[in-house]
């Protein structure tokens, strides 16, 4: 059924281009700095593993329990948008991830690493990526600015996800793994200062309510779920009570916010975004698509490294094909926009991105040299690039600017909750048994989840989605 236009939201008219690259500058570099830190460590684990003594499966806890933590206090992160404003927690985030990137460069072991790159810069992103979605649907209230402003905040953070092997790769041949964690802290320096003239739009409101038994309850629903997918190739019957336990204390979060609903209190997460279906639609195709692009790029890179015995500048110079890819078709977002539904972008990237996995394991399977990996990496990195911006331009247009906060905490909870989700499956199984059969086995399990995300994208209703459209 065709989609009603509304009005955009407060009828504020969005900044003129002139102030537009001065505004998406620090916005883009705070999602490519924090889509960086979740795939370049990918590149990294052998030499990682054997400066600090540790095996690939402690680099992969890391890299989930960085994706995990980010995915557990997005929403809370994105409450606090509201109460202490969106400047102040994007400024807040920055500071936090700098410190954890300088510690990560400094670190003597694997617990070191985990505190500064999986604690610390998994909660400064927490903080500051919900301001980065608030203040673009804020600031660009029509649907092609913002689907210009989104396209530009998706290119660099698929760049970000997708370069991170290269740019990870280049440092750690020249430099070391450490510096890797110095460049983050130069770059998280380069966003504050630019970031110093972008407004908040809207004031904060320091009397609002945060619900802190929510927030504990969701994080820790989430953390035993993801921890019991991990558990799975050392103990099934403890995955299976890990799995069990965070079903359960999930529910319990969900009764608990429909409690303090019914009884006039704001709970942490209002259940109401959920009666959206175009959103929860949207949602998925979200979750999905950041499952299968984190689970592609840690799979592929563990194989490549421990199995083909690629180095790290190696590595990341397979992974330009998917760069280009993504960059390519994420920068054609507001022409896509013009000219397409963002329900037919969607399904046409899931396709193109299902085609791209099965032309990576043929051609992998019956070629040994790098070049194999090329073809179905480019489609990958174009099928990705077509869905990324019209999944965040459904969900964030699905609300008036009043819950912007609460959706965009939502929206990037469930979408690092779909890289932990994809590193933790992709990487189990390989990590499991590393040869090309379960790397087959784990593409191929991230295809179906593609096919997945085709059958939900179908489903999102014809026509534009509106600025402010609540359905």
């Amino acid at each position: 059924m065709p989609v009603p236009p509304t009005p955009t939201p407060a009828g504020r008219p969005g900044p003129s281009r002139s102030t537009t690259r001065r505004i998406l500058a620090p916005l883009a570099l705070a999602q490519f700095i924090c889509s960086f830190a979740g795939s370049n460590m990918n590149v990294m684990i052998t030499d990682i593993g054997e400066d600090l003594d540790t095996t690939v499966q402690g680099v992969q806890i890391a890299i989930t329990s960085f994706l995990l933590v980010m995915a557990a206090l997005m929403i809370p992160g994105g409450k606090l948008t509201d109460r202490h404003g969106r400047k102040r927690c994007l400024v807040a985030g920055l500071v936090v991830y700098g410190v954890g990137a300088l510690l990560c460069a400094a670190a003597p072991g694997l617990g070191v690493l985990i505190l500064g790159y999986s604690i610390l810069q998994g909660i400064g992103t927490a903080l500051l990526i919900p301001p980065v979605y608030v203040l673009t649907t804020l600031l660009f209230t029509d649907m092609t600015s913002r689907a210009r402003a989104f396209g530009t905040v998706m290119a660099l953070g698929g760049i970000g996800a997708a370069a991170g092997p290269l740019i990870g790769g280049l440092i750690t041949s020249v430099l070391s793994w450490r510096a890797a964690f110095v460049f983050q802290a130069l770059v998280v320096a380069v966003i504050i200062v630019l970031g110093r003239r972008v407004e908040d739009p809207l004031p904060p409101d320091p009397g609002r309510d945060f619900d802190t038994v929510g927030a504990i309850l969701s994080a820790a629903g989430l953390v035993l779920l993801v921890m019991g997918i991990l558990a799975t190739d050392d103990n099934g019957w403890l995955a299976a009570g890990m799995l069990l336990a965070g079903a359960l204390v999930l529910a319990w979060f969900l009764r608990w916010s429909r409690v303090k609903e019914r009884t006039g209190r704001e709970p942490l997460l209002s259940l109401s975004l959920f009666r959206n279906r175009t959103s929860n639609l949207g949602l998925v195709t979200q979750h999905l698509q950041w499952l299968m692009l984190m689970g592609i790029s840690f799979v592929t890179a563990a194989y490549l490294q421990v199995v083909r015995g690629y180095d790290a500048i190696g590595t990341g110079v397979v992974f330009t094909a998917a760069t280009l890819g993504l960059l390519a078709s994420s920068l054609a977002a507001e022409r896509f926009a013009e000219r397409r539904e963002q329900r037919t972008l969607v399904m046409a990237g899931f396709a193109v991105t299902v085609c791209g996995i099965g032309v990576l394991v043929a051609m992998a399977r019956q070629a040994s040299g790098a070049w194999a990996f090329v073809p179905g990496l480019l489609l990958i990195g174009l099928g990705l690039g077509v869905m990324l911006t019209p999944s965040v331009n459904v969900v964030q247009s699905s609300f008036g600017e009043e819950r912007q906060g609460e959706i965009s905490g939502l929206s990037r909870s469930v979408s690092n909750l779909g890289s932990s989700v994809g590193t933790a499956i992709a990487g189990t199984i390989l990590v499991a048994d590393p040869a090309f059969g379960a790397y087959a086995t784990a593409m191929i399990v991230l295809g179906v989840v593609g096919l997945g995300g085709l059958g939900a994208a179908a489903l999102l209703p014809h026509g534009r989605v509106s600025a402010g459209q609540n359905r």
